[in-house]
């Protein structure tokens, strides 16, 4: 369309022109037409917090990222710093640039309208910047997803196995996982490819089956890992639950450190759930605190426990009434039947106003009783090591062992150790911890169990199977790719033997 406008108007003059001079005109006739998004490969973007401070940066990418320096003294800004990475070098494998500036709005504005002036610039998508350094090769999908929670952490263990997966060591595994499919897909190929009438060495098929059925073992024992890195990533969910007046919004306005929920004498003021997300022990625990059970429940109470899938509870009781049909020493506690449906094993105990009963009695006991109903002569304990804990929110005492011993049990439930721990002691970040993940593993099982269940007479379908295993192992990272299986077939197994 524009191109035959242009010849229309100028039909005269360029009858006469030569071939070369026509060229050329027909350039500079484009050259005045808008740069589309996809023409304008350089972005750029603030790559701090917006707002007042001392220093801010904005990141110029892509094959124009010189020419922003080059043309930096045609109008003073601010005095800055810029800073140039030689592609492939940069964080994005791109020619990249960053600009550091005082940081104030009007400077940034006016810093963001400059660049948005040059006509091979554009402003960045979000996660663009990232997005060039997946494509360059820079980083995998396990380290783009491990750089996102790193910068989302809140704890320390969130910190630092996001910090690990960012770095690589979730790459590393699943690189492993895949390697060894590959191997045993170079066996299987090499039957296919070489047949019986080559020299290829007896037991090659039930060896490739020995190694799949130990990858399939490995890759099970990683599914079977009680989903924490999904809940590490996530925040583990514990709800806070007991009768009326025992002490819940209590507890929850000391974790919270602040007055989260209305504390009165009052049974039952808490009508709605609460919730709160905290740090116990470097674990992002997401606290749940709902009204005190009553005879009649209304619709929010009666879902507030079961709505959001907790993962764990803990039962706030009142130890005085607990401990109240018992002798003076207290060698027994009684579990009211009024909580007795909401106990399971993943529940915790947190029995309060230990200020008000005598001295003898602030020993926790090893169990405690469950009650039954009246028509029942069972006798059902509950152990309480590891597992509850003796407190007085109103003075504090015991508060701080409590929190200590939750952290510790958390812990251990979810074989967590202590991110600073090192050696044998450390256990190292899960390689699951989004849904993808899961999905691609089970995925990667089904190819595997099938492979294992098909003789030799049938090995080209055993090579398929194996060859969507190891392409189910590879969209977990983004690296999905044949030629390796003819790099692995040359370089593990030899031919001639």
């Amino acid at each position: 369309m524009f191109s035959r406008c242009f010849w229309t108007t100028k039909t005269n003059h360029l009858r006469h022109l030569s071939q070369k001079n026509r060229a050329s005109v027909h350039r500079r006739s484009f050259a005045n037409l808008p740069t589309t998004n996809a023409q304008r490969q350089t972005i750029y973007a603030l790559s701090t917090p917006p707002g007042k401070g001392g220093v801010a940066i904005v990141r110029v990418s892509g094959p124009d990222a010189l020419t922003v320096w080059k043309r930096m003294d045609e109008s003073l800004i601010d005095d800055g710093l810029a800073v140039y990475f030689r592609a492939p070098y940069s964080y994005t494998t791109r020619p990249t640039i960053e600009l550091h500036i005082h940081s104030g709005r009007a400077l940034i504005s006016a810093l963001l309208s400059s660049l948005s002036s040059l006509p091979n610039l554009r402003p960045a998508e979000p996660g663009e910047f990232t997005r060039q350094a997946f494509q360059g090769g820079r980083l995998d999908l396990t380290q783009v997803e491990g750089l996102h929670d790193l910068i989302e952490a809140d704890t320390e263990v969130q910190r630092v196995w996001a910090l690990g997966s960012a770095g690589g060591e979730t790459r590393a595994e699943y690189d492993s996982l895949r390697r060894q499919i590959i191997h045993c897909l170079a066996q299987v190929e090499a039957l296919i490819d070489f047949g019986e009438g080559e020299d290829i060495e007896d037991g090659v098929y039930e060896q490739a089956k020995i190694e799949a059925s130990h990858l399939l073992a490995q890759i099970k024992n990683h599914l079977s890992d009680n989903r924490r890195g999904e809940l590490v990533r996530s925040g583990i969910k514990m709800t806070i639950f007991g009768p009326p007046n025992a002490g819940k919004s209590s507890l929850f306005n000391y974790l919270a450190n602040r007055e989260a929920s209305i504390v009165t004498p009052i049974p039952g003021t808490t009508r709605d759930v609460l919730e709160l997300t905290l740090d116990i022990g470097g674990l992002p625990v997401v606290v749940a605190d709902t009204a005190g059970l009553r005879e009649t429940l209304d619709i929010v109470e009666g879902s507030a426990f079961s709505e959001a899938g907790m993962h764990i509870s803990l039962c706030v009781l009142p130890l005085p009434e607990v401990l109240a049909a018992h002798s003076p020493q207290g060698s027994e506690i009684l579990i009211p039947s009024s909580v007795r449906d909401l106990i399971n094993p993943s529940t915790y105990f947190l029995f309060n106003k230990l200020d008000l009963v005598s001295p003898a009695q602030t020993t926790l006991p090893k169990s405690a009783v469950l009650a039954q109903d009246t028509n029942s002569s069972s006798k059902d304990t509950i152990d309480l090591q590891n597992r509850g804990w003796l407190v007085s929110l109103t003075t504090g005492e015991g508060s701080h062992a409590f929190v200590q011993g939750l952290s510790k049990a958390l812990k251990a439930r979810f074989n967590i150790t202590d991110p600073s721990s090192s050696g044998q002691n450390k256990v190292h970040a899960p390689i699951i911890t989004r849904a993808r993940h899961r999905q691609h593993l089970e995925s990667a099982c089904k190819f595997l169990e099938a492979f294992m269940d098909l003789p030799p007479e049938d090995v080209v379908f055993a090579a398929e199977e194996l060859r969507y295993a190891a392409q189910a192992i590879g969209r977990v990272t983004g690296d999905i790719g044949v030629e390796d299986v003819l790099d692995a077939l040359f370089k593990d197994f030899c031919i001639g033997k």
